[in-house]
């Protein structure tokens, strides 16, 4: 037990030394020093409640999934129908009061239609996403059912989620924490962004890019009017787009969404010097769009970006190898901000900012300045408590105490974890439970020598046996603060973490390290008693 050769002790000097000095960059940034731009600097992250930043509360409205779960089932329905052979010809179609229903010009084509129509109704498991039913004999209706408009807005809000945090991860902000709350909100906490209006335009973005073709038969009144022909819809200008005020008149469906999208990139127009989005499509939708183009060479098609029309040119020829350019009076920022919009996907539903609220930094600094406070007097009155009742081993637990503190930041600084205020209470409650070991192995060398066993026996015989408990006590805390980690969010988490590593750092420190120590003062010093 009290064996250490060469090997080992460089081994446990270099892994402490190494883990300390990790933990420099962030202590120096605490204190506001300069860090050496030469030296590598892993960090610490602060989260929302010491950094400061911005909170902000998501929500989705359930009648938005549903009315683009309608259009979707459409869509598909014709391309259905326009696709069996022989073509199954439908007319009337409606999507009123959330269903979709369509009359078969043909009434003897209703089995060869519910047939082609089946898989489309089928949700996962046993569960049907629609229902059908058949009016007349000739129309057919198919009405969401309750579980699937259920599983629709979960997965919409499942995707949005991911959505949301890509758009952020572009930010380069660090740490964020995106959750879940209900069905249909989602709280986002960004530390170290004090101004949340930035952050609000880009996650209020939907971001559904669409090429739509224009309706030249629409007249110009009409659309001036609101009225759009049969099997069209008319789409207001965007702000800056030189049109503003006016309205387009484009075919619903037929065109072609983002959702192929590849790579979208900020840039510069050689040929008119403004600000253009660079769009790549993958080879589905690369092919695509070079069929609509090259099939209405000659005609305008709109670029719609949520349900507002940023241009319409003229298709002058086919546009292959799925590359396209997006303009429309952009600034630098506002194209940078769409193309991270573009890039992180497009929202499948609109979400709209119920709750805001910015931490200021005055405030998390007061926290830490706290923080630190109660862990310096915890720390005195525990280095105090062990000298006085220890002596020399107590000097060994300090010593062991103050490299805990070190390893567990140098630990967090390499995992660029983030810091909280209940992390902050973790780093209080981990130094004092890290001494708890060494007065159980104290207490049982004590006892040993009480019982009169020789000096080295009693050593060896008390971290032994104090170890045990030592590992059983620790391994029950393990479990808690895992569970803590998967099933908290926020705080709890950030606790969580100090709690989960500060077990290992301070088991390293207050029994390997400090056993190290007394078998090199024991085989330096050879005392014949000890006092304890």
């Amino acid at each position: 037990m009290l064996e250490f050769p060469l090997w080992k002790k460089l081994w446990l000097w270099g892994l402490t030394l190494a883990l300390s000095a990790a933990a420099l960059p962030s202590l120096f940034g605490a204190a506001n020093l300069p860090w050496p731009s030469a030296l590598p600097s892993p960090q610490i992250n602060l989260g929302l409640d010491l950094a400061g930043g911005s909170h902000l509360l998501l929500e989705a409205k359930a009648e938005d999934v549903t009315a683009q779960r309608l259009t979707n089932m459409e869509e598909s329905v014709r391309q259905l129908m326009r696709g069996a052979s022989p073509r199954i010809r439908i007319g009337d179609v409606s999507t009123a009061n959330d269903r979709l229903s369509f009359m078969l010009e043909d009434a003897s084509d209703i089995d060869r239609a519910r047939g082609l129509i089946e898989p489309l109704m089928m949700g996962t498991g046993l569960a049907r996403d629609w229902d059908l039913q058949v009016i007349d004999g000739q129309r057919m209706v198919l009405i969401p059912t309750q579980s699937g408009i259920n599983n629709a807005v979960n997965d919409a809000m499942e995707a949005a989620t991911e959505v949301v945090r890509r758009r952020i991860d572009e930010l380069g902000t660090r740490e964020p924490t995106i959750i879940r709350q209900g069905d249909t909100r989602i709280v986002v906490q960004v530390p170290g962004l004090e101004d949340p209006e930035a952050l609000k335009a880009l996650l209020g973005q939907t971001a559904q890019l669409e090429f739509k073709l224009v309706d030249l038969t629409a007249l110009p009144e009409n659309v001036a009017a609101g009225i759009a022909p049969p099997g069209s819809e008319i789409f207001p200008y965007a702000p800056g787009s030189g049109r503003e005020g006016s309205f387009e008149a484009v075919r619903r469906l037929g065109g072609i969404r983002g959702d192929n999208l590849t790579s979208a990139t900020a840039g510069v127009s050689p040929e008119t010097n403004q600000n253009v989005v660079n769009i790549g499509f993958d080879t589905q939708g690369g092919a695509k769009f070079a069929k609509l183009t090259r099939e209405n060479v000659g005609k305008p098609f709109a670029i719609i970006l949520d349900g507002q029309v940023l241009s319409a040119p003229n298709i002058n020829e086919p546009i292959l190898g799925g590359r396209a350019q997006i303009s429309g009076s952009f600034t630098a920022e506002s194209a940078n901000n769409l193309a991270i919009a573009l890039r992180s996907g497009a929202l499948p539903v609109p979400l709209e900012v119920v709750e805001e609220r910015t931490v200021g930094p005055d405030l998390g600094a007061d926290s830490i300045r706290r923080g630190m406070i109660a862990m310096l007097i915890g720390s005195l009155a525990v280095i105090t408590l062990m000298i006085a009742t220890y002596g020399r081993f107590g000097i060994y637990a300090t010593a062991a105490l103050v490299l805990n503190v070190l390893t567990l930041l140098g630990i967090m600084a390499g995992l660029n974890a983030t810091l909280t205020l209940p992390g902050i209470a973790g780093f209080v409650i981990t130094i004092g439970a890290a001494v708890d070991a060494n007065v159980l192995i104290n207490e049982r060398i004590r006892e040993e020598r009480a019982r009169g066993r020789k000096v080295i026996a009693a050593i060896e015989t008390g971290y032994k046996e104090a170890s045990r408990a030592i590992y059983d006590a620790n391994i029950t805390n393990f479990i808690a603060g895992v569970l803590l980690f998967i099933f908290g969010t926020g705080p709890v988490r950030g606790f969580a973490v100090v709690l989960v590593i500060g077990l290992f750092t301070s088991v390293f420190t207050a029994v390997t390290l400090t056993r190290m120590w007394v078998a090199g003062w024991l085989r330096k010093a050879r005392p014949t008693d000890i006092t304890i």
